[in-house]
């Protein structure tokens, strides 16, 4: 048995029945999912229990047989890894939600009034998610190759697991700056977003979700999708911060 996969049951035993649909879901998306699945049960269409990790994390779990029945993934990369394994059930795949990155500072840090400013001497040490892999260092590796920062910023990059680790860096000061998605600050009260990155070098940064093909639930799956992109599930999604994909700054 793969390692992980007792560990993946047991919690997904914990958060939810065991006829509830598994979702499998970006972790920058933890909030505002729980709020949609609260809504999705009131609105009388059954339970859900969500996984939420870095998704590339979860696109390793699915593709390695993990009890899914629908992926939310933080971009088009790690969703595309499930479809290359075939396992993606075929015109289900849809955008859902969209987002953007933002530079947050510590406390003891200098506010800083544009993306060039962490290259002061003040910031030695500035957190992302793991460019190599997870969507959110991906995005901001991207996007500071773009600006012409990367190679002078990359010796002070300290790349984390996920989103929510970087941001974590900040809080407990073991980085003085983050690059996150402005939903990741926007949940944080005490640590204000310095720089929101915008403009035509922005990522576009899109969640995209799909059911699985090994779901035994493919209708409620699908219906999930369908909520997520309607009305209710959409205006939770912006008060969370996050925007329609066809608003996508």
């Amino acid at each position: 048995m793969v390692a992980w996969l007792p560990l993946l049951l047991a919690t997904l035993a914990q958060v939810g029945p065991a006829d509830a649909l598994t979702v499998s879901a970006a972790v920058s998306l933890t909030e505002a999912l729980e709020d949609v699945g609260s809504a999705y049960r009131t609105a009388g269409g059954g339970a859900v229990s969500f996984n939420f990790a870095g998704s590339n994390v979860l696109s390793r779990q699915i593709v390695s047989g993990a009890p899914v029945d629908l992926f939310v993934s933080a971009d088009d990369v790690q969703m595309d890894v499930v479809e290359r394994a075939q396992l993606l059930v075929p015109g289900t795949r849809v955008p859902v939600v969209a987002n953007q990155l933002v530079v947050i500072v510590g406390t003891k840090a200098p506010m800083i009034a544009s993306i060039g400013g962490l290259t002061a001497e003040d910031f030695r040490r500035i957190a992302i998610g793991d460019p190599a892999a997870v969507p959110a260092g991906v995005y901001a590796k991207q996007y500071l190759d773009r600006v012409g920062l990367w190679s002078r910023l990359e010796s002070k990059m300290i790349p984390t697991a996920n989103v929510r680790a970087a941001l974590a860096a900040v809080q407990n000061g073991s980085a003085d700056a983050a690059i996150v998605y402005a939903t990741d600050a926007k949940a944080v009260p005490n640590l204000r977003p310095a720089v929101i990155i915008s403009g035509p070098d922005s990522p576009r940064i899109v969640y995209p979700a799909a059911v699985i093909k090994t779901t035994r639930r493919i209708a409620s799956a699908t219906r999930f999708v369908e909520f997520l992109r309607g009305p209710v599930a959409q205006a939770i999604f912006q008060r969370h911060g996050f925007v329609p994909v066809t608003g996508r700054p």
